[in-house]
């Protein structure tokens, strides 16, 4: 805390300073920040199950501010949860509270980089080490120690090396996280204008935690490493990665002492007007965290990156994926072309079409001589590389016809089918797979120059959980104002027929956005990236506030 101070009152007389010395000693200085604030007054609601907390008005609120001159940068973050907003995480009230989680110093010089405090970091996928934030998640694994950076031959080589703590709510993980990354960009190194550019990268991460657990015999340190290849040449990209990870009894996977392995391919093709894009991952007890009795999303080091899509319009999200970090198998495809202006399908304006597929499995599993398939403190199973069990986890396709039929009138329609295994994905026994069919019309008409009108119509026919749904939207936007209303209609429950009401009017200007939103939130998950969390349902007023500068 003491640091956190040192930075902010720094950070403070750089900003008094600048205004007063302005074109003078600090020329050239910047500064940057960003504020946002949610809150929501909750009320009661018995329809739906929502419940008044003890505190009827709770909130989340972040401010950020950061100081460049020359070479160095000083940074800090204030966060204020009071008390935190219902559905986000707070395991023992670990994250009510204010202060200083997030601040830091760094130098850039160039050929090297120094940042001491806090940092996000990110070596190849993420397949070994990843941390990152995502506000709408409460999802934030910061490192909190030194990170350097060298750019080397005209950054033909990329050398990293971490060695930290990570966040835990406003305090501090248990275990120590180090690691070195190493890219080699040959077409930089060697200055040769290849039509071929070939990027190679190497990672090594180990945690250190002590013993804490009397029962089983535990390393103190575990290794994770990774491998992997970028081509690209006119138009066609490939990326692959591998990492394996030493064996890591924890929590997550009831202490079997198995090692991890994941792949994970992505290829492309693109040219104007056509697109396409495979992706592949395999994945077997690839759970990483400082603490090896952490769980939900708590310090995580690493990122496994989702192969399924992630949809925007609300009844296809009702039903979004999780990935299975302890083991899954999955692939994808999506097609995106465009018919041209003038021909017969893209008409006037020009059409444009995509297609996605995407299926995830378990893992193929087979039991190591008599005992249970992952009994604790064994090696757990086996697991053949790249192969697939029998289960399946969640499978999508949809596609989607984009048109602009006037110079004022342009519409999205969209189909989607769905199957998910909700007994896996959600941890609810007796549903099993559920199978969705979901079409979407979205349509738009600019009145005038800064005034549209929108309507989104869905329906989803859902063969068991809480049955149909329809779903109407209606959204104004004039000058800098909109105002929209959505009504979620859940006429399908064989028990309760519910209404999931919502207005919201907004005002933006420049780099202010305020939004005031009264009505329903129904129950469910949240997921992005594949990392989700649990929303519960509820009933108030909401009120959102953003400025960036």
């Amino acid at each position: 805390m003491k640091f956190a101070r040192i930075i902010l009152i720094v950070s403070c007389l750089c900003i008094l300073l600048n205004g007063q010395l302005s074109g003078q000693v600090l020329a050239g200085s910047k500064i940057h920040g960003s504020f946002e604030t949610l809150g929501q007054i909750y009320t009661a609601d018995s329809t739906i199950g929502a419940v008044q907390p003890q505190e009827v008005f709770l909130s989340n609120s972040y401010f950020n501010l950061s100081y460049s001159l020359g070479k160095f940068t000083v940074g800090v973050r204030f966060e204020a949860y009071l008390n935190t907003l219902e559905g986000y995480p707070n395991p023992e009230k670990a994250n009510d509270g204010v202060g200083f989680p997030y601040r830091f110093i760094s130098y850039d010089a160039g050929f090297i980089e120094i940042t001491a405090g806090s940092f996000y970091e990110q070596f190849g996928s993420g397949l070994v080490l990843r941390a990152y934030e995502e506000k709408d998640l409460g999802y934030d694994n910061a490192f909190d120690g030194v990170r350097v950076k060298a750019r080397l031959f005209n950054s033909g080589i990329i050398l990293k090396g971490v060695i930290a703590e990570q966040r835990y709510y406003f305090e501090k993980g248990p275990g120590i996280v180090r690691g070195i990354d190493a890219e080699f960009d040959f077409n930089s190194l060697l200055k040769k204008e290849w039509k071929t550019r070939i990027i190679l990268g190497g990672s090594f991460v180990s945690k250190f935690q002590e013993k804490n657990e009397t029962r089983y015999k535990l390393p103190d340190n575990v290794a994770a490493f990774a491998g992997r290849l970028t081509l690209n040449r006119s138009g066609f990209n490939i990326n692959g990665e591998y990492a394996y990870k030493i064996n890591d009894p924890s929590i997550n996977n009831d202490f079997i002492y198995k090692d991890g392995q994941a792949i994970q391919i992505n290829t492309s093709y693109s040219r104007k007007g056509f697109s396409v894009l495979v992706l592949a991952k395999w994945a077997d007890n690839m759970s990483f965290r400082s603490d090896r009795n952490a769980t939900a999303n708590d310090l995580q080091i690493n990122f496994l990156s989702p192969v399924t899509t992630s949809h925007t319009y609300s009844l296809p999200s009702f039903y979004p994926y999780a990935t299975q970090e302890n083991g899954e198998f999955g692939y994808s495809a999506e097609l995106s072309y465009r018919f041209r202006k003038g021909s017969s399908l893209g008409g006037k304006y020009g059409t444009h079409v995509s297609l996605s597929y995407s299926r995830v499995m378990s893992n193929k599993r087979i039991a190591i001589d008599t005992l249970e398939i992952g009994e604790s403190g064994t090696l757990g199973y086996i697991s053949p590389f790249f192969q697939s069990g029998d289960e399946l986890y969640y499978e999508d396709f949809n596609t989607k016809i984009t048109k602009k039929f006037s110079k004022k009138f342009k519409g999205v329609l969209a189909y989607f089918h769905l199957k998910y295994n909700n007994d896996i994905l959600l941890g609810a026994e007796g549903q099993g797979l559920i199978t969705s069919n979901i079409v979407v019309a979205d349509l738009s008409y600019k009145i005038k120059p800064k005034y549209t009108i929108r309507t989104e119509l869905q329906h989803a026919w859902v063969d068991k959980d809480e049955g149909n749904w329809v779903c109407g939207l209606l959204e104004f936007t004039f000058q800098n104002w909109f105002v929209a209303a959505m009504d979620q209609y859940n006429y399908g429950n064989p028990e309760k027929k519910v209404h999931y009401y919502q207005s919201s009017v907004g005002y933006r200007h420049k780099a202010t956005r305020a939004q005031l939103s009264y009505g329903r939130q129904r129950e469910g998950i949240l997921c992005l990236g594949g990392v989700c969390r649990t929303v519960p349902a509820s009933n108030g007023l909401m009120l959102i506030l953003t400025h960036s500068f």
